[in-house]
């Protein structure tokens, strides 16, 4: 009886643990976020121009992301890219809240798995928001996004600069194809 009731106290400190780690919701240290950063400007939809791979977008092409208002006042997030091994198109659908409501910067936390969020820190973004440049939690994570699906050589390297200062292996870089 009181071995049981051991590991179940056990278990439970393992899960609120594996629950409080698997919500980071971080930015890289040394990073800043935009502020001031206007949430209604950045709305609407982003073509991935370059992004280091990771499980969800394997073999992705064709990458978009659109951001919608709720009604509650949090983002939709609309994910799309072509698989091109399987040779059919992906979707994944979350939402994003910024990560203090009266900060007015880039920090957003975004979920696509109910209550886990993690870090999506817009870094660096042009007058104009046509484009992006994004950071995860930590450095596995990076997007280089913009309006259409080309970026301007002078924008892209500010980009990559910005990115290999913070410490980001920007060789690994997937480079989206759109058609």
């Amino acid at each position: 009886m009181k071995t049981s009731k051991i590991l179940w106290v056990a278990a439970s400190v393992a899960l609120v643990s594996l629950y409080l780690t698997s919500c980071s919701v971080t930015i890289p240290e040394g990073a800043q976020a935009v502020e001031p950063f206007d949430q209604d400007r950045y709305l609407g939809k982003w073509y991935e121009i370059a992004r280091l791979d990771f499980k969800f977008e394997k073999n992705l092409n064709q990458v978009t992301a659109e951001y919608t208002l709720n009604q509650d006042g949090s983002i939709k997030v609309k994910n799309r890219g072509y698989d091109y091994v399987k040779g059919k198109w992906k979707e994944s659908i979350g939402k994003a809240k910024p990560v203090n409501l009266h900060d007015g910067n880039g920090r957003l936390k975004v979920s696509f798995f109910g209550p886990f969020y993690s870090g999506y820190n817009v870094v660096a973004v042009a007058a104009d928001y046509k484009y992006a440049l994004v950071f995860g939690n930590n450095l596995d994570y990076m997007w280089i996004l913009s309006r259409t699906v080309t970026i301007p050589e002078d924008i892209k390297a500010d980009y990559l600069d910005r990115a290999k200062k913070m410490g980001y292996k920007t060789g690994n870089l997937i480079w989206t194809e759109h058609k």
